[in-house]
């Protein structure tokens, strides 16, 4: 049996090595637009490769997923993090958990991922084929795929997995369509935030715990780290945000409010700890909560407070403000820029149209899907490579039989 992978990413490795060692007769090949596989493994966590997420509970696991996350609670209900973890560690690579979470492998390094998917391939005779741009797809009940690149090479497949990862636009899944799918409208998730505002000046690098992050005139929100960069706003929270707001952000054209509380304290307590504790000191030589001394002095600038008053000089209209400027600073977000190279696309092949038992077509037998190319998407926090390894180990078992 003639089995063909259209992506030489994450979802199509996983699923072939599980082809290859769930049905040694099946005749393998990856077909790869790129001229270099598991690119986006590369490039993964710093380099590092955020394989999962070490969360336990499925029900909390899916919520990570703005797009997919119903379908993919019984996905990971078959084949989930842990069986990824126990996955790798059985083929010799050791996954570590961080503090928030994310697990990479134990060497740091995500070449360590890569040798192995690479080992695999080679020790099952797994063909490899890059510079490979898919431009048609040929089906029929009898001769199965006719898989067409753009400069006329053609392989034939009896079986065929589609993971090549997102598109940016929907023209670039015409060949999809063709075969009777229709596709969500794609659009980036996984982005930050541009900024202008003054506040933002030499602040670059500074980062804030258990920030508290709303759009105005939406249900969006989000919680957690954020950081401030030379550009805007990025950060857990910010990416968090831009993933669940993905398609309203993108109907704004990336031009919104953004209102954020920088502390889950209590900011009234804290103000008049201060006034008791330190009257006579100068506001900025009390750090906030902890602030360091160049942001904190940037928020009493923006309450337009004077510099040099002491916490017993402080007004009522004057604490208002520093109450306001710290519970909800507004800013005018005027664009997005991509997060490092872990973009992330929401869009893609509509999940009614998939068997999500099996990651089949429900229009064209023996056509599977797995990865990007649907339309789901995760937050960072290996989440992604998660619904990747699963889907593809899915649509591997399905397809070896």
């Amino acid at each position: 049996m003639k089995v063909g992978i259209i992506g030489g990413g994450a979802a199509g490795f996983f699923s072939a090595v599980t082809i290859a060692e769930t049905n040694k007769s099946c005749e393998i090949t990856i077909l790869e637009k790129s001229p270099n596989v598991l690119a986006k493994v590369r490039v993964s966590g710093g380099g590092r490769c955020n394989v999962t997420n070490s969360l336990t509970d499925v029900k909390e696991f899916v919520k990570n997923y703005p797009r997919g996350n119903k379908e993919l609670l019984s996905v990971f209900t078959r084949f989930g993090n842990a069986d990824t973890i126990n996955w790798f560690e059985n083929h010799g690579v050791k996954l570590k958990a961080e503090p928030d979470g994310r697990m990479f492998p134990v060497s740091n390094n995500s070449q360590t991922i890569i040798d192995l998917f690479l080992h695999l391939a080679k020790k099952h005779n797994i063909n490899i084929v890059t510079g490979f741009d898919v431009n048609e797809i040929i089906h029929s009940i009898s001769k199965g795929f006719e898989v067409k690149s753009r400069n006329g090479e053609s392989h034939n497949f009896d079986k065929l997995l589609v993971a090549p990862g997102g598109f940016s636009t929907s023209e670039k899944y015409r060949w999809i369509e063709s075969l009777g799918h229709t596709i969500v409208e794609p659009v980036p998730s996984l982005f930050t935030f541009n900024c202008k505002d003054t506040l933002l000046r030499d602040l670059q690098g500074v980062s804030t715990q258990n920030a508290e992050l709303k759009i105005t005139g939406t249900k969006l929100s989000a919680k957690g780290d954020l950081l401030i960069t030379h550009w805007g706003f990025s950060g857990p929270a910010i990416l968090k945000l831009s993933a669940f707001g993905a398609r309203v952000l993108s109907e704004s054209d990336y031009k919104f409010s953004l209102e954020i509380k920088w502390t889950e304290t209590d900011v009234q307590k804290e103000i008049e700890y201060a006034r008791e504790d330190s009257p006579l000191k100068q506001i900025p030589t009390f750090p906030f909560h902890g602030f360091s001394r160049r942001f904190w002095e940037a928020l009493i600038l923006k309450t337009g407070i004077n510099t040099e008053k002491r916490w017993n000089e402080l007004s009522k209209k004057e604490t208002e403000k520093l109450i306001l400027v710290l519970t909800k600073s507004i800013f005018a977000i005027n664009g997005k820029s991509t997060f490092k190279e872990e973009f992330v696309t929401a869009g893609g092949v509509n999940r009614k149209e998939i068997d999500f038992r099996t990651m089949q077509s429900k229009i064209v037998p023996n056509l599977f899907f797995a990865g990007e190319i649907l339309d789901i998407d995760g937050i960072t926090g290996g989440f992604n490579f998660q619904s990747a390894w699963s889907a593809g180990y899915i649509a591997g078992c399905e397809m070896a039989k």
